[in-house]
This record gives structure tokens, sequence and C-alpha cells, in this order.
């Protein structure tokens, strides 16, 4: 049985890609990093729309190596033959956007630990599972690497698999460009014609720019080359024309380029090529393998190509499938696809990493709360916090599903040595108990403090507000969450709202809902939700159902505790777990009140500290997941 789709097996490098546009790369002050190399970003890319996809290839045993390798196990990719080699670092690439039509590239792969690639690393069984692979230029370009895709290929052709090639023609990685030189895109070369051509009858599917045919095919003349490859090879070979589109040839090759299958283009605004040919493979070979006709899959690759050209990165520019569904349903309506705002809400929606459908979280961001009991101070604040995470730490057990907030001004040691340990991360940002709401000041006056955190943190904020605030209260309040909202996308980091209305003035069902439903209008579209403990089932109605109208790709809501009893908290994690949208609890007080008056005043010990938020941690762990059950849901 094949339990793969496919395989792509190549390149493996860590993109720095140039944060400013319209410079050269020598101006560029910063770079955003993202997985590269075209094998990489179609894993990815072809992951992202369903299909189940795998990559082979070497990353270094050092920090980039394992970023490669947990980046694409996040966006679903099988990972069991990404090799780690000890003895080579993992290659880079620097990147920028110049203009539309100048874009600096430096490739770093100087024994590169992905050029080391050899056939003992290809596992037969492995090949076998899939229903085809997919190879690239590059590694055609050195013996042993050569030998190891050509190992690949004749398996996949044994076991009844697939096989297709991206030619993915850079001169400077077949050594005929200087390092300079990464932008070129096209140097003749019979040595590179002969030994493309050499290999082709191996594919049943090619594809290449015209340029990238005119090395396999010898000739910079497009129809000539394209009959000098079907001289060699029987593959349907899909020819990529720029804004022109592509086209199909699954037989003999026509006097024009017009006359072959073609699906439709997109008018969209050219902003960055670099992995457009990666999101048209992608693309592509969704179509292919989902047994679509070409004009079908040129129309999925056409369209994955135009979200490449229109977005900043490669793999990070590419669709979901329900991403690309609604494209292709509603066509375009604005040409920079990066500022269709609709668009780029369902692009980053439904591109989220990792799985939080249950949110079991301890919350320990508490500040003035801490503050004023006795035996505080900044630095007893901060201990007790690592207490905190340590006793998080024991009930997640390495377990999935498990979460802390903690905050940066008091929590600061907790917060950052919670890094790589498994748990959500939430992190706050309002000042305490401020109304109108006002931020910590390392959030800065611009809000470009957030620009300092890792990804991994989700961004908290607790609004206190009522649908009956003044006019003024309501447009102070609401300009910092939105401002905030943007700051966030900005730089890619995860929002949780919080509000507490209750606070503020008497509520009803309806309160809470009103309030969702005005931030959705606003623009602010959260990530997640915090909501208070709601008593009767219509006011959870009423809110999950504004929620779901405005944004059904959201992660969901937590319950927030308010210092609740355990039997309260029990009471209202029953109402509150009927509902699917209701991920689980992120509660506070009612876990490390009492560890920490004793802690604070001296009267308990570290061990018992812990043992004590363990005990009630573990306890409302225990009241949600009897909740869930009890709806029929698993925990």
């Amino acid at each position: 049985m094949k339990t793969l789709d496919v395989i792509t097996i190549g390149r493996a490098s860590v993109d720095l890609y140039g944060a400013q546009v319209g410079g050269r790369l020598e101006d560029m002050g910063s770079f955003e990093k993202y997985i590269g190399g075209s094998p990489c970003n179609m894993a990815a890319g072809t992951a992202r729309l369903g299909l189940r996809s795998a990559l082979i290839s070497r990353v270094g045993d050092e920090h980039m190596g394992r970023f490669i390798r947990e980046e694409l196990a996040r966006e679903g990719v099988d990972v069991r033959g990404v090799i780690t080699d000890p003895e080579r670092l993992t290659a880079l690439v620097l990147l920028g956007i110049r203009d539309d039509s100048q874009f600096p590239l430096i490739f770093y792969r100087e024994n590169c630990a992905d050029m080391a690639l050899c056939e003992a690393d290809i596992d037969p069984a492995f090949i076998a599972e899939a229903r085809a692979v997919v190879a690239t230029g590059t590694h055609l370009s050195h013996p042993q690497t050569e030998a190891a895709v050509l190992k690949a290929l004749g398996l996949a052709r044994e076991t009844g698999g697939l096989t297709a090639l991206d030619i993915d023609y850079r001169p400077n990685l077949w050594g005929l460009a200087g390092h300079g030189d990464g932008e070129s895109r096209f140097i003749a070369s019979a040595a590179v014609t002969a030994k493309l051509q050499s290999t082709l009858h191996l594919f049943d599917l090619i594809v290449g720019t015209e340029e990238e045919f005119h090395i396999a095919g010898g000739s910079t003349d497009t129809v000539t080359a394209l009959r000098a490859v079907r001289a060699v090879s029987g593959a349907t070979l899909v020819c990529k024309r720029g804004a022109a589109g592509a086209v199909a040839f699954t037989g003999a090759i026509p006097d024009t380029l017009d006359e072959g299958e073609t699906g439709p283009g997109f008018p969209i605004e050219v902003f960055n090529v670099l992995g457009a040919g990666d999101g048209f493979m992608s693309g592509l070979l969704k179509g292919w393998l989902d047994g679509e006709s070409w004009p079908v899959a040129l129309k999925y690759a056409n369209a994955c190509g135009a979200f490449a050209v229109s977005r900043h990165g490669c793999t990070p520019a590419y669709p979901s499938w329900a991403e690309l569904q609604f494209f292709l349903d509603r066509g375009v309506v604005e040409k920079a696809l990066r500022k269709d705002r609709r668009l780029e809400q369902i692009h980053w929606a439904t591109n989220r990493h990792d799985d939080w459908s249950t949110m079991r979280v301890f919350a320990f961001d508490h500040r003035m709360q801490l503050e004023a009991m006795e035996g505080a101070s900044p630095e007893r604040i901060g201990a007790f916090k690592r207490l905190c995470l340590e006793a998080a730490k024991v009930v997640q057990a390495g377990r999935p599903g498990y979460g802390i907030l903690c905050d940066s001004r008091l929590g600061r040691e907790a917060l950052f040595a919670a890094a790589g340990s498994g748990l959500w991360i939430g992190r706050p940002v309002e000042w305490p108990g401020s109304r109108p709401l006002v931020l910590e000041p390392e959030i800065g006056p611009d809000f470009g403090g957030v620009s300092e955190w890792p990804l991994a943190h989700v961004c908290k904020v607790l609004c206190f507000c009522h649908p009956d605030d003044t006019p003024e209260m309501r447009a102070e309040q609401e300009a910092t969450v939105l401002r905030l909202f943007h700051a966030c996308r900005r730089n890619r980091l995860e929002m949780l709202l919080e509000i507490i209305p209750s606070k503020v003035a008497p509520v009803d069902d309806q309160t809470s809902a009103r309030l969702i439903q005005r931030f959705y209008d606003l623009g602010v579209y959260p990530d997640w939700w915090k909501l208070e403990p709601f008593t009767s089932a219509a006011a959870w109605e009423n809110a999950c159902a504004a929620i779901t109208r405005n944004d059904p790709h959201v992660r969901g809501i937590v319950v927030l505790g308010l210092d609740a009893p355990p039997d309260q908290l029990a009471a209202s994690f029953a109402i509150a777990a009927r509902h699917d949208l209701v991920k689980g609890f992120a509660v506070g007080r009612t876990i490390f009140a009492d560890a920490a008056r004793g802690w604070l005043k001296g009267e308990i010990d570290d061990a018992a500290a812990i043992a004590d938020m363990v005990a009630k941690y573990e306890n409302l762990c225990r009241v949600w997941d009897a909740a869930r059950a009890a709806k029929g849901l698993a925990a």
C-alpha cells in the first residue's frame, strides 16, 4: 500500500530573506528565516495542499538543520528521509527583493550537508511507500548525489511509482557562474545538456521554464529544445512561460507553444519571483497525483505560482488547499495578493502550525496580584514563577495539549526557560488592571517590542471592555487592540484576545457576543479568544456563533478562571465543554494562589510549592478532560 503521495529529493537549505524591499542585498538590515531549496519547498507546498509528502535530503547537526527538520514536521512533511550529517553544515541562501526583476541571492553551499547525499541514504522500503518521486536538477550535477537520485528513481519505477523532474537549472550550482551570480538563470553548457539528457528517459513528467528546456534540449529555440527532449523521453513536458502561463505536451511537440494544453492564468502583481517555480510545481503535483486533467492541474499550478510571486518568501507564500479553493472560486480582487485582506486572513489561519485542539493552560502571568502578597519582591516573584513552570512541566510530562501564560517583566527567566519544552506559550502585553488599555513598557510606543519575540510566543492582551462603554473609552481601547493585532501579524505572531466585560458593568447572554462581533467589524481576527466562564448555555452559544460566522478557521476559545473555586470551575467547564470551539482552559490563581502565599512568606519550601500546584493543576486537567469526554469528544 502506498502510504505517501510524493517524495522529493535533493536540496534542503535555510533561506535568509532580506526583510527590506527595494534595495541592494548590501543594504538589507534584517532577514526573515524560512526553509528553502526546491525539494524542501515542494515537500511543504504539496503538504499544504493535502498530499502526504516526504523529503529525502541531509541537514547539519546544528541549529539550522534542526530548524529545517522541525519546520517540515510542522508543515506535515514526513522527515524520515532527512538525514542528520554530523560533519557538514546545513546549506544557507541569502536572498533579497530589489525590484520586480532583480532578486539578488548568494548560495552558501560549500561542502554542505545536502550535497553529501549518497546511495546508502536511499531506503528501498521508504521509496516503495510513495506514489511518486520528484527530483531536481541540482542533484544531478555531482556524481555522488546523482547516484542517489538515480537509485531512488529506479526503485520508484520498480515499485510502480511515478517519477518527475523539476529541471531547476541554476548555473551557479553547476559550477558555471561565480558566487556573486546566484541570480543567473541560463548559461549554455554542452556538458550540462549531455548530463540531463542521459537521465530524461527516467521520468514520467518533466517541468521547466523555457530557459530550463533550452539547457535540457541543447537549443535556445524553445520548440527545438522541446523536440530534443521528446526524442529521448516520453514524459509529459510542462513548459513554464512566466506571465504567459504554462503549457503541457503529452505527445509530439507542435510547431508553436500555443498548441499545447493550457490552464487559466491569473493577472496579479509580480512582487517576488523567487520560489515561484516550486509553488507552481506543488500545485501541478497536486493535480497530477489527484488524476486531474492537465488544464486543471495547470490551473492549480498557475494559481500556486501566483501566490508565490505576490508574497515575501518561498514556502511561507504557498497556499493551503482551503485557500486555493477560495481563490479559484472567487478570483482576483486585488492584484497584489498580499494586500487582499480576506485572502491573507485565510492564508494565515489555514497555514498555522501545530495541533492545539486541547488546551490545558496554567496561567501565571499575574503581576499585581503577586506583588500585593506578603513577602513579594520582583526577584522573589520571578523565582516563584520558575516553580510554576516546573509544576507545569511535571503535569505536562512531555505530552501535547498543555501550556502556560507567563509575563516577561516578572517572569522573564521562566518564560525563556520554557522554550523548546513543547508547552504552548502565551505572553501578556497589557499593563495589569489598566482601563483604558495600556501596554507594558517593553512593547514600546510604536509596538515594535514584539519584533523581539520568538515566533512560538502567543501575544495575549486583556481588555476590560463593555458594549456600554463611552465612545471615548471604546475608541481608545479599540485603537490599541487594532494596532497590536497588526503588529502581531507583521511579526508572524499569533494573538489571544481576552475580554472581561463583567468587571465593567452588568452582563447578559449577549454581552460577550456583541463585543466579539465589534472586534471583527474593526478587522481584528484573534487566533485565540479567552472568555469568562459563562454560567448559561445561551451565552456560550451566542459567543461561539459570533466567532464562527466571522472566522471559521479560528484556533478556538480558552476559558479563564477569575480565581473561582474548583467546584465553580468544574460547573463552568461542564457547560463550556459542550462546544467544540472551546478547546480548554487558562487558569491561574485557582492553581497557584495558596502556594504563592505560603512560599513568599517562607512558610513552605520549593518542593512543597511545586507539589501543591501540581496537585491542583492535575485536578483541573482531570475535570476538563472529564467534561470533554462527557460531550463524547477526545480529551
